[in-house]
């Protein structure tokens, strides 16, 4: 274990596996203490005892986001809680993926959950937890966006759309708390297999052919991307989207 993040508290929405669980992972292993949050206790508590394992520490508190406000205050607050003031480390990472398909076919109900599980609930948070922050004059917010958020994708209007509003609030919440000294910035993941969207490998193979690197990235990959924003090696980067794609926002 090397020590970038050192006696830094990290809160990791969305982390009881993929993508989220090898953030949660890689910031204890460079010796954050991480708060593993999601809605599945037994994946949570098993993320916790693979971190302790390794000779990280780590909590889990369950939190179901698209429950709205009170749900998400009381994640805040257990994250002061366990932090003993203010966070050092947000990661937004919770989302709901959507099924590609035509925008006809999308119903209100699947729009309103995806809103608030991919949009409500980071907004909520880090109006939550970014004012401590700022108070202190430290800290580091990284949302989870997406390249789906960067370019027009066919079929994926809904999911795009939240993706979007991410990179938006990157750009709006680095305006607003850069200058107290808390750094916001977003990684962009492209195809990135895991579990969940192992159905969509079929849906994906066409992108990830047109890909620079011909390969999807690994959870590691990306989370090794949002690591690199969470500590003192990014501390004048602001505002930024980083896209671990294989090369496809740029080509």
């Amino acid at each position: 274990m090397s020590a970038r993040l050192q006696d830094r508290t990290a809160l990791v929405t969305g982390s009881t596996d993929g993508i989220g669980a090898a953030i949660a992972r890689a910031l204890a292993a460079e010796g954050a203490y991480v708060i593993v949050s999601g809605r599945d206790t037994a994946r949570g508590e098993k993320v916790v005892a693979a971190i302790s394992e390794r000779g990280g520490r780590a909590s889990f508190v369950r939190a179901d986001l698209a429950a709205g406000l009170p749900a998400i205050g009381e994640l805040a607050d257990a994250a002061h809680r366990l932090a003993g003031g203010p966070l050092d480390i947000l990661v937004n990472n919770a989302a709901m993926l959507i099924t590609p398909g035509p925008t006809a076919d999308v119903g209100e109900d699947l729009i309103d959950q995806a809103l608030t599980v991919n949009v409500k609930a980071a907004f909520l948070l880090t109006g939550l937890l970014a004012p401590a922050m700022a108070a202190r004059g430290s800290g580091a917010i990284i949302n989870l966006g997406s390249i789906s958020g960067l370019f027009g994708t066919s079929g994926s209007a809904l999911y795009s759309t939240t993706k979007a509003a991410i990179h938006s609030l990157t750009k709006s919440w680095a305006g607003e708390y850069g200058p107290a000294g808390v750094r916001v910035n977003t990684v962009a993941p492209g195809p990135t297999f895991t579990d969940k969207i192992a159905a969509m490998r079929d849906h994906l193979a066409p992108m990830i052919a047109a890909l620079p690197s011909r390969r999807p990235s690994t959870p590691e990959e990306v989370a090794a991307a949002v690591v690199f924003l969470a500590c003192d090696d990014a501390s004048n980067i602001h505002g930024a989207t980083l896209s671990v794609d294989g090369g496809r926002a740029a080509v």
